[in-house]
């Protein structure tokens, strides 16, 4: 039985909340989203699907789908002084990521923290691809595109970045790449929405504290090593050589291993299905055969340099080729997995708001104690 003086680093085993939003089983390789297994979930629904799954726990029928397909497109639209401030970034050439903060934190000027907590989830989700497509477009020369209120989620969010109507074949690879990293049980970016809100702020800084967690590469910023891996073996000849090399230096494998996963994460079997039906009409082939052929090598000589240690294939390796695939940089994977992921911070923010009581763990002082003052004349200078 834990203790008030239990320390756990990283709150490692702590249950700081109940869910029914998603369920990680990492022994089992089971990931459950609003009850469906991702597997079953991620290759068939619809964006807004999900999202309405998670918001009203409930699949919704065609009416009330259509209807929510309405109000979310309904707010896609860039305010002047978004585009003003993204105009300002990318002068500067912020890093993504860090422009898609400060638009968010400028979703204060719409004084969107006066709504009622659903509208202000509704406006976060919807405006998010719009930030980022604008953004990346004004960093690279061109004008910021008009959202399409016909189009749903993914297709608008490929056609603001492109400027070209998105194929059925890409619109559903995204598709499945946002509905399975959608949410994934209490992970940093998650639990800090969750502190955020229960402290009765706005999902505005909900969202904004998320962004700066995800931000961080120990949560967010691995998918783009993981394809560089691949990029750099070039030929299936040259990956076990290449791989060993990494293993005798004592390097990590990037797209490898999770703090959660002791088998294949479940995601990275959805990711590698669906980045198989886009190459295959869509894409380099060659390339997705020599990632698989990376991953596999990789895994034998994890499991001979590393015995016990369970080092699977994780959700970054294939979210790298899929995107690849899609046309979008690395520097785009982290801002897209937060367009993804902000339907869970959203649907968390408002399971929490309905339950709330606020996050106040305790802390082990570890400093000094009856310590004397002294006034500054009297403090001798320290070595």
């Amino acid at each position: 039985m834990m203790t008030t003086t239990d320390y756990r680093p990283g709150l490692e085993g702590v249950v700081a909340a109940e869910t029914r939003l998603s369920h990680v089983d990492g022994q089992a390789g089971q990931l459950l989203i609003a009850g469906f297994a991702v597997e079953t979930l991620a290759a068939q629904a619809t964006t807004e699907e999900v999202l309405g799954l998670l918001w009203h726990d409930h699949l919704c029928t065609p009416a009330e789908l259509t209807a929510f397909q309405a109000r979310l497109a309904a707010q896609r639209t860039l305010t002047p002084e978004i585009v003003a401030i993204l105009r300002m970034a990318a002068a500067r050439q912020c890093p993504p990521m860090d422009a898609l903060q400060l638009a968010v934190g400028a979703l204060h000027l719409e004084e969107l923290h006066a709504l009622e907590p659903y509208a202000q989830a509704l406006r976060l989700v919807a405006v998010l691809p719009s930030i980022v497509a604008a953004y990346w477009r004004l960093q690279h020369g061109h004008e910021a595109l008009a959202p399409d209120p016909q189009l749903s989620h993914a297709a608008n969010y490929l056609w603001m970045l492109t400027g070209q109507p998105p194929g059925a074949e890409a619109v559903r690879a995204l598709e499945t790449y946002l509905n399975t990293v959608v949410d994934h049980g209490l992970n940093a970016s998650t639990f800090t929405a969750r502190v955020i809100v229960s402290t009765q702020s706005d999902l505005v800084s909900a969202v904004a504290g998320a962004l700066g967690a995800l931000k961080g590469p120990l949560h967010g910023g691995a998918p783009g090593p993981a394809l560089e891996l691949v990029f750099a073996i070039g030929e299936p000849s040259r990956a076990e050589p290449m791989l060993r090399a990494k293993l005798e230096r004592g390097e990590r494998l990037m797209g490898f291993g999770h703090r959660i996963y002791k088998v294949r994460d479940p995601r990275a079997l959805v990711l590698q299905q669906a980045a198989a039906r886009l190459y295959a009409t869509d894409g380099d082939r060659q390339l997705y055969d020599l990632a698989t052929h990376v991953e596999q090598t990789a895994l034998a000589l994890l499991t001979e340099y590393k015995p016990g240690r369970q080092l699977q294939t994780n959700v970054e390796f294939y979210t790298a080729l899929l995107l690849h695939g899609l046309g979008f940089e690395p520097a785009l994977f982290t801002p897209t997995f937060a367009i993804a992921r902000v339907a869970g911070w959203t649907a968390h923010c408002l399971e929490q708001l309905a339950h709330n009581r606020i996050f106040r763990p305790q802390s082990r002082y570890t400093g000094p104690g009856g310590r004397e003052w002294r006034p500054a004349e009297r403090r001798e200078a320290r070595v």
